[in-house]
Formats: structure tokens, sequence, C-alpha cells
């Protein structure tokens, strides 16, 4: 393959914070970077050469984006993978990850299916459309986390089911057919960040672990302060995974590991992740650079870790929305160790994510009580922000 600059034109599906960092990466690549979404000056609005305003789905919008670009990534689940196919082979533009993968990705119950019928381990779940249906579930498996088969993200569209009498009320918050998956007893939530190149190649990223509170992601850390026998276990059940997906890119691979010492997969993302923003600072290659490079077809990038590193997200802290003003950045400015980012939202929603900041070991200490420490100063950091008037 011979390459030269200025490159090729990216478009992506979804102009979120996703979109935005993917038009950073590619900038100094050469890649120019058109993205679609329906908000108007979205985030990737302001990086990116150009913004088409349609809807993820739209076909008239998509098809404008195919006429323009050089080839088609997307960011975001909600878009159409008949879309994107029809529109991929009447322009001619290669689109990946491959939409097939993403329509099995869309519904959780298709998604957990398919990996276990791969013998890829999963938790144990059911398929649940009735409240009836869904209180045996609850009883035979003594406690549910129940999931809206599609459009749940950052912890929407998932509801902890304790008792059979919350069963009615749990399946009409995720809006009817669902996915009912067994509680998982676990040590730590986990990630690998994998990726698929051209001809196959494949390379993950060191594996990440992952802090939530109520099913929102609220920190990370790398490498995860798991043992050795656990981080080979979480690699080799990613390694499998890479090998079921088709089409290039990045996928955010989320994990359980149990107390057990087994390693399940939780979901996966066919693209960039929240749970591998680190690797902006961590790694020698972005995972937003290589999922560039990836679907271009160009040589991937090395993805070994420079520095271990924790991310801590920076959410909308009010009852309400309201104008996105963040104050007290001074603090993470002054810290020599710290990366700010922020996503250029304009307003700031609860629990919305709005930026996040990394900060980096410079040490590159092994040792975990080095990692806690880090994540310590990166919540002290983090929590100094507000949205709040002071």
């Amino acid at each position: 393959m011979s390459i030269t600059l200025p490159g090729p034109t990216l478009g992506v599906v979804g102009g979120g914070q996703l979109g935005r960092m993917l038009a950073e990466a590619a900038s100094p690549l050469g890649v120019d970077v058109v993205v679609l979404d329906p908000t108007p000056a979205c985030p990737a609005s302001g990086v990116a050469r150009d913004q088409i305003v349609a809807g993820f789905d739209d076909p008239d919008g998509i098809h404008a984006l195919a006429e323009r670009v050089d080839a088609l990534t997307f960011e975001i689940e909600l878009a159409d993978p008949e879309v994107l196919a029809a529109a991929s082979e009447e322009h001619d533009v290669p689109v990946h990850p491959d939409p097939g993968t993403l329509e099995t990705i869309q519904d959780k119950l298709v998604q957990t299916e398919a990996l276990a019928d791969a013998g890829i381990p999963v938790p144990e779940f059911a398929a649940v459309a009735t409240a009836e249906g869904l209180e045996r579930v609850v009883e035979e498996f003594d406690g549910v986390m129940l999931k809206a088969r599609r459009g749940g993200y950052d912890g929407r569209g998932n509801v902890p089911v304790h008792e059979p009498s919350e069963a009615a009320d749990a399946l009409a918050e995720v809006g009817g057919d669902a996915m009912a998956e067994r509680f998982v007893e676990f040590e730590r939530e986990i990630a690998v960040m994998g990726l698929k190149g051209a001809d196959g190649a494949t390379r993950t990223y060191p594996v990440t672990e992952t802090i939530h509170r109520e099913e929102i992601l609220r920190e990370s850390v790398a490498p995860a302060r798991a043992s050795d026998e656990a981080i080979a276990r979480a690699e080799a059940v990613a390694e499998d995974v890479l090998e079921f997906l088709d089409g290039r890119g990045v996928y955010g691979i989320e994990l359980f590991e149990t107390r057990e010492g087994d390693v399940l997969v939780n979901e996966i993302a066919p693209r960039p992740h929240n749970s591998g923003h680190w690797t902006i600072e961590g790694t020698r290659t972005s995972q937003f650079e290589n999922h560039v490079r990836a679907v271009l077809g160009w040589p991937l990038g090395p993805t070994d870790l420079v520095a271990p590193a924790v991310t801590a997200n920076v959410l909308g802290d009010t009852e309400e929305s309201r104008p996105a003003t963040l104050r007290g950045i001074e603090g993470v400015l002054d810290a020599p160790e710290a990366d700010l980012h922020w996503y250029g939202k304009n307003d700031a929603r609860p629990l919305r994510k709005m930026g996040h900041l990394t900060l980096t070991d410079g040490t590159v200490d092994p040792e975990a009580t080095a990692r806690a420490a880090l994540l310590s100063r990166a919540r002290e950091l983090r929590d100094g922000l507000t949205f709040r008037e002071t």
C-alpha cells in the first residue's frame, strides 16, 4: 500500500466526544474528518472539517456523507447498519467495523447469544418480554441486571432487579423486550481495547480496570490492578472476541473478573470507548489514532504502555440542565501530571459526560500502590471541578 499526504477524508457517523477525539487524532496524520450528527454544532464540529446535520439513521444524510469521503466509520451504535451497507456499496466506500458486526452488537440479547454460541464466556442470561417471565428469572437467578436490548448507553437501559415484586416496574423502565443477566460476583470490572487492522492483524492495549457507580464509568486505571493470571485470561478472551468480530477498527471489550478467577464478557462496543481514553497519554498510539489507521487500512501503531495512567470522568453535577461552564480548572492545569480534555458540549446535564482528566505516572512505577495514589489524586483534582455557581 502506498500512502501519500494530504491524506484521505474519513466520514464518521456521530459527532459526540468520540468523534471529536477521532478528528483530533486524524489531523496530525493529514486525514480530514467529516461527521454526521443531528445536533447542530455538535462537539466534533469544532475540530472536524465539516458536519452534516442529519440523524444517525437518516439515509439521505448518510449517502451525502458517503459521497464526500474515502472511508466510513461510526462512533455510536445508533447508526443504521443497513443504510451504512447500502451507502458503502452505492458509493464504493469501505465502512468499518462491518455493518453486520454493528447489527449484532446493537441488540444485547443477540450479541450475548452470538458470543455464547462462539464459546466466549458470558454471564448466565435469559430473554424476557413479560413481567411474569422476569419474575421467574429473578427467582431462578436470585436477582438480575435487566438490560434493554437496544439503545442503552452510559448505564441507561440497565436496571438491577433484586426481587420478583420489582419486575413489572423494571421492565417498564427499560421499555419492553429485554435481557436478564445473573448478577456477577466480580472482583473488579476490567476492559480491553482490542484492535483489528488490515489482513486480520490484531493488537490489544494493556488491560484496564474500570470503576463504575450508578452504572456509569467514573474512573479507569491502567494497567489494571489484577493478578498476572487474570490479565492473561482477559487478553486471551479479548483475542477470541476479535477473531469473532468482522471489520477493522477499535473495539471496547468490557469484562468481569470474577471472584473465582474467571473472566466473562459484559458488553462490546464496536468503536473507541471511554475505557480507553487513557491511551491518549498512556500509550504510544492512542485508541483514536489506531481506529483511524485501521479503518483506512493503514499500518497499526504500537499499543505498548508508556506510563501508568488513571482517567477520571467529569460529569454534569447539577440536578437540572444548565449552560456548560466548568469552574475550578486551575487546580488541574497546575498539576504537571494531569491532562484535561473538554468535550465542547453546550449543556451540562445530570451525570452527562462533559470531559475527562488523565494523570500519568512519570516514574512508570509498576506497583499497584502507586496506581492507587494516582487514582486518589485524580479524584481529588476531578472533584475540584464544578458546573455550579460559586
